[in-house]
């Protein structure tokens, strides 16, 4: 019988939602020294569409973990809205919230990234979600850093891990 592995992992599955059909895919959460290893494998995003006017672009993509495990689409024009807002349990500035994750770049739809936050343990997301965003975050705007329409959400959920010798 394998030993169980006792470092914490978590996972969402993310599904676009009605203004992005086709997006799809997963984010990690893996227990690392001091923190959480992050890793995204995203497929569907929309190509980068550059701003105009006081139009903002479509691209890079706004990337958070939300206070709430609901993705529930709600109002088909401003999806996910029962998410809630960005995961801030330290009461931070926007740009700094345990939520606020880099932008996800489309390199023809798919962006795969991987990064190290300190912010939380993986099993202090779980039961949150994550949201995928229309537009890029500016870290600065508040309270959410205008990063636009909700594209995808995945509600973040433990992992069951086990070494094998």
């Amino acid at each position: 019988m394998p030993e169980p592995d006792h470092d914490m992992k978590a996972i969402a599955y993310v599904k676009g939602g009605p203004l992005a059909p086709d997006l799809r895919g997963t984010v990690k959460f893996e227990e690392a020294p001091g923190g959480t290893k992050v890793t995204a494998e995203v497929f569907g995003l929309p190509p980068y569409q550059p701003g105009e006017g006081e139009k903002d672009p479509i691209g890079p993509h706004g990337f958070h973990v939300h206070e709430y495990g609901n993705c529930e689409v709600g109002d088909p024009t401003e999806p996910f809205k029962a998410a809630g807002d960005h995961w801030n349990p330290t009461n931070q500035p926007h740009g700094n919230h345990a939520g606020d994750f880099p932008v996800l770049f489309s390199n023809n739809g798919y962006a795969k990234m991987c990064f190290y936050t300190n912010a939380f343990k993986p099993q202090d997301a779980i039961g949150k979600s994550i949201i995928i965003h229309q537009n890029p975050d500016d870290y600065r705007t508040q309270p959410a850093g205008d990063a636009g329409k909700r594209l995808a959400c995945g509600v973040i959920k433990p992992v069951e891990t086990y070494r094998y010798y």
